[in-house]
């Protein structure tokens, strides 16, 4: 892949956050903080949406994500395989996920391993139905 040749600023801009409509902002909240770790940083009323940010736990470092209530996200069709993924310390954990998902039953698919880059991983439907991978080694 080649470098961006036509960056408008001295320095390129830096990825910071990803916001999403969901439908149901509690259990949209829980679910990535139970499973995926993560800790609410921020979280207003704005003209009457529900604005959440949550952030990796531990710091400020990674992106953030921003949750907005009252929002009708379209389902992830079959076949589609987009998602935000996470990276975990061991095999182990990405096993331990799953049987999260399968308790939840949320499982989008097993674990399984890819040829690299991809690694060891599964994924888990998050509350409004979006792909969530978890990966070892990727």
């Amino acid at each position: 892949m080649s470098e961006p040749t036509n960056v408008p600023t001295s320095v390129p801009p830096q990825l910071t956050h990803y916001a999403m409509h969901c439908r149901d902002i509690e259990a949209t909240l829980a679910f990535y903080r139970d499973v995926c770790g993560m800790t609410l940083g921020h979280d207003r009323d704005d003209n009457g949406l529900r604005v959440a940010w949550m952030m990796p736990t531990g710091g400020d470092a990674g992106i953030y994500f921003v949750f907005i209530s009252d929002g009708d996200p379209a389902p992830q069709r079959d076949g589609d395989i987009g998602h935000m993924g996470f990276e975990l310390p061991t095999r182990e954990d990405v096993d331990r996920i799953a049987r999260i998902g399968a308790e939840r039953d949320c499982i989008a698919w097993p674990p399984r391993q890819d040829p690299p880059p991809v690694g060891y991983n599964c994924a888990l439907r998050d509350p409004d139905g979006k792909y969530v991978e978890f990966s070892y080694h990727e």
